[in-house]
Protein backbone atom coordinates (compact mmCIF):
# COMPACT_ATOMS: atom_id res chain seq x y z
CA UNK A 1 0.00 0.00 0.00
CA UNK A 2 2.95 2.37 0.50
CA UNK A 3 3.89 2.11 -3.20
CA UNK A 4 0.22 2.57 -4.10
CA UNK A 5 0.05 5.70 -1.93
CA UNK A 6 3.11 7.09 -3.70
CA UNK A 7 1.58 6.35 -7.11
CA UNK A 8 -1.65 8.08 -6.11
CA UNK A 9 0.24 11.38 -5.73
CA UNK A 10 0.48 11.50 -9.52
CA UNK A 11 -2.73 13.10 -10.89
CA UNK A 12 -2.42 11.06 -14.09
CA UNK A 13 -2.81 7.74 -12.26
CA UNK A 14 -6.44 6.75 -12.75
CA UNK A 15 -6.12 3.01 -12.25
CA UNK A 16 -3.88 0.04 -11.56
CA UNK A 17 -3.47 -3.59 -12.49
CA UNK A 18 -3.27 -5.90 -9.51
CA UNK A 19 -0.89 -8.76 -10.31
CA UNK A 20 -0.60 -10.12 -6.79
CA UNK A 21 -2.38 -13.35 -5.99
CA UNK A 22 -4.38 -12.15 -2.95
CA UNK A 23 -7.67 -10.87 -4.35
CA UNK A 24 -8.21 -8.72 -1.27
CA UNK A 25 -5.57 -6.39 -2.74
CA UNK A 26 -8.17 -5.47 -5.39
CA UNK A 27 -10.60 -4.47 -2.66
CA UNK A 28 -7.92 -2.40 -0.91
CA UNK A 29 -6.86 -0.65 -4.14
CA UNK A 30 -10.49 0.07 -5.09
CA UNK A 31 -11.27 1.58 -1.69
CA UNK A 32 -8.08 3.65 -1.49
CA UNK A 33 -8.36 4.79 -5.10
CA UNK A 34 -11.98 5.83 -4.70
CA UNK A 35 -11.20 7.70 -1.48
CA UNK A 36 -8.31 9.57 -3.12
CA UNK A 37 -9.70 10.23 -6.59
CA UNK A 38 -13.36 9.27 -6.81
CA UNK A 39 -13.53 7.24 -10.00
CA UNK A 40 -10.72 4.70 -10.03
CA UNK A 41 -10.13 1.58 -12.14
CA UNK A 42 -8.57 -1.65 -10.88
CA UNK A 43 -7.80 -4.51 -13.24
CA UNK A 44 -7.30 -8.12 -12.18
CA UNK A 45 -3.94 -9.55 -13.27
CA UNK A 46 -3.67 -13.29 -12.58
CA UNK A 47 -5.74 -15.08 -15.23
CA UNK A 48 -6.30 -18.00 -12.85
CA UNK A 49 -8.31 -15.74 -10.55
CA UNK A 50 -10.27 -13.66 -13.05
CA UNK A 51 -13.65 -14.69 -11.60
CA UNK A 52 -12.51 -14.02 -8.03
CA UNK A 53 -11.01 -10.67 -9.00
CA UNK A 54 -14.19 -9.55 -10.75
CA UNK A 55 -16.31 -10.79 -7.85
CA UNK A 56 -14.39 -8.68 -5.35
CA UNK A 57 -14.57 -5.55 -7.50
CA UNK A 58 -12.05 -5.57 -10.36
CA UNK A 59 -13.37 -3.54 -13.29
CA UNK A 60 -11.88 -5.99 -15.78
CA UNK A 61 -8.73 -7.92 -16.39
CA UNK A 62 -5.42 -7.80 -18.22
CA UNK A 63 -4.01 -11.26 -18.79
CA UNK A 64 -1.32 -13.13 -20.63
CA UNK A 65 -3.49 -16.06 -21.73
CA UNK A 66 -6.47 -14.05 -22.99
CA UNK A 67 -5.01 -14.06 -26.51
CA UNK A 68 -5.33 -17.85 -26.94
CA UNK A 69 -8.89 -18.01 -25.57
CA UNK A 70 -10.50 -14.56 -25.73
CA UNK A 71 -13.99 -15.95 -26.24
CA UNK A 72 -13.72 -17.94 -23.01
CA UNK A 73 -12.73 -14.89 -20.96
CA UNK A 74 -15.50 -12.83 -22.56
CA UNK A 75 -18.00 -15.56 -21.70
CA UNK A 76 -16.62 -15.74 -18.16
CA UNK A 77 -17.09 -11.99 -17.80
CA UNK A 78 -20.69 -12.32 -19.07
CA UNK A 79 -21.45 -15.06 -16.56
CA UNK A 80 -20.04 -12.98 -13.72
CA UNK A 81 -22.04 -9.91 -14.77
CA UNK A 82 -25.20 -12.05 -14.97
CA UNK A 83 -24.60 -13.44 -11.48
CA UNK A 84 -24.26 -17.01 -12.76
CA UNK A 85 -21.75 -17.99 -10.12
CA UNK A 86 -21.73 -21.77 -10.59
CA UNK A 87 -21.33 -21.57 -14.37
CA UNK A 88 -18.62 -18.93 -13.96
CA UNK A 89 -16.75 -21.11 -11.46
CA UNK A 90 -16.95 -24.12 -13.79
CA UNK A 91 -15.60 -22.10 -16.70
CA UNK A 92 -12.84 -20.60 -14.55
CA UNK A 93 -11.81 -24.13 -13.51
CA UNK A 94 -11.64 -25.23 -17.15
CA UNK A 95 -9.63 -22.12 -18.08
CA UNK A 96 -7.26 -22.87 -15.22
CA UNK A 97 -6.72 -26.42 -16.50
CA UNK A 98 -5.71 -24.93 -19.87
CA UNK A 99 -3.31 -22.53 -18.15
CA UNK A 100 -1.80 -25.34 -16.08
CA UNK A 101 -1.28 -27.36 -19.26
CA UNK A 102 0.37 -24.34 -20.94
CA UNK A 103 2.72 -23.94 -17.99
CA UNK A 104 3.73 -27.61 -17.95
CA UNK A 105 6.16 -27.32 -20.87
CA UNK A 106 9.89 -26.70 -20.76
CA UNK A 107 9.41 -23.62 -22.91
CA UNK A 108 8.10 -20.26 -21.82
CA UNK A 109 4.30 -20.13 -21.55
CA UNK A 110 4.19 -17.49 -24.28
CA UNK A 111 6.02 -19.83 -26.66
CA UNK A 112 3.27 -22.36 -26.01
CA UNK A 113 0.65 -19.65 -26.59
CA UNK A 114 2.19 -18.78 -29.96
CA UNK A 115 2.07 -22.44 -30.99
CA UNK A 116 -1.55 -22.64 -29.86
CA UNK A 117 -2.39 -19.64 -32.03
CA UNK A 118 -0.72 -21.37 -34.98
CA UNK A 119 -2.79 -24.51 -34.35
CA UNK A 120 -6.18 -22.94 -33.58
CA UNK A 121 -6.11 -19.73 -35.59
CA UNK A 122 -3.60 -20.40 -38.35
CA UNK A 123 -1.40 -17.56 -37.10
CA UNK A 124 2.32 -18.17 -37.48
CA UNK A 125 3.83 -15.34 -35.47
CA UNK A 126 7.19 -16.94 -34.73
CA UNK A 127 8.73 -17.65 -31.39
CA UNK A 128 9.45 -15.68 -28.27
CA UNK A 129 12.29 -13.19 -27.92
CA UNK A 130 15.44 -14.00 -26.00
CA UNK A 131 16.09 -14.70 -23.20
CA UNK A 132 12.72 -16.51 -23.11
CA UNK A 133 12.92 -20.17 -24.06
CA UNK A 134 11.24 -21.33 -27.26
CA UNK A 135 9.44 -24.61 -27.83
CA UNK A 136 11.32 -27.84 -27.68
CA UNK A 137 10.04 -30.79 -29.69
CA UNK A 138 8.39 -32.33 -26.60
CA UNK A 139 6.56 -29.05 -25.94
CA UNK A 140 4.64 -29.29 -29.21
CA UNK A 141 2.48 -32.09 -27.79
CA UNK A 142 1.69 -29.91 -24.76
CA UNK A 143 0.75 -26.97 -26.99
CA UNK A 144 -1.43 -29.26 -29.13
CA UNK A 145 -3.18 -30.65 -26.05
CA UNK A 146 -3.77 -27.14 -24.69
CA UNK A 147 -5.10 -25.97 -28.07
CA UNK A 148 -7.51 -28.93 -28.08
CA UNK A 149 -8.61 -28.04 -24.55
CA UNK A 150 -9.48 -24.52 -25.73
CA UNK A 151 -11.60 -25.95 -28.56
CA UNK A 152 -13.36 -28.32 -26.15
CA UNK A 153 -14.10 -25.49 -23.71
CA UNK A 154 -15.47 -23.33 -26.53
CA UNK A 155 -17.76 -26.17 -27.58
CA UNK A 156 -18.90 -26.62 -23.98
CA UNK A 157 -19.54 -22.98 -23.03
CA UNK A 158 -20.18 -20.97 -26.19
Amino acid sequence: MSLFAEMMKNPKVIGVKNSSMPTQDIQMFKAAGKAAKGDFVVFNGPDEQFAAGRAIGADGGIGGTYGVMPELFLKLNELIAAGEREKAAALQYDINEIIYKMCSSHANMYAVAKEMLRINAGLDIGGVREPLENLQEADKAIAKAAAEMVCAAKAKYL
